[in-house]
């Protein structure tokens, strides 16, 4: 597997970590005209992104908890 094959992997596997969302296909065909760095660039908009969702479901629950204990 050579590195863009690779990075389109690593992408379909990050799509695949997020809950209640079906499994992700992508089709190395339609990834394959981008360059290393603009792959690179998805990967790390898909970790920033998911990143900021843990931290607003840790800030969600930390409310809840608040409410919650009285």
């Amino acid at each position: 597997m050579n590195r863009k094959e690779q990075l389109i992997e690593d992408i379909q596997n990050l799509l695949n970590t997020y809950e209640n969302v079906g499994e992700t296909s992508i089709n190395p065909d339609l990834l394959a005209f981008m360059d290393e760095d603009t792959l690179i660039n998805i990967i790390d908009s898909l970790l920033v992104q998911k990143e900021e969702v843990t931290e607003a479901n840790m800030e969600w629950l930390e409310k809840f908890k608040k409410h919650n204990v009285k």
